[in-house]
């Protein structure tokens, strides 16, 4: 058994953030379907995708800016 705690660190982070995203998808729109209908959970689940839009280009811009910060301090 290793002790690289910054890998423990980002395995548990991405469990977390995949846990969320299950319990949001699953548990939320579940309820919206029983709660409402077929129609609403449709869209619901279209509107929470539409909200990950802006955080996922984020996300993109911050890896693509740390791609290029590396490959410039490697010289």
């Amino acid at each position: 058994m290793s002790r690289d705690l910054r890998s423990y660190m980002k395995d548990t982070n991405v469990r977390l953030i995949v846990g969320a995203l299950a319990l949001l998808f699953f548990v939320g729109d579940g309820l919206i379907w029983l709660i409402y209908g077929f129609g609403a959970a449709v869209l619901g689940l279209l509107c929470m995708l539409g909200a990950f839009v802006p955080i996922g280009l984020i996300l993109l811009l911050l890896n693509l800016s740390d791609w290029i910060v590396k490959r410039a301090n490697r010289d």
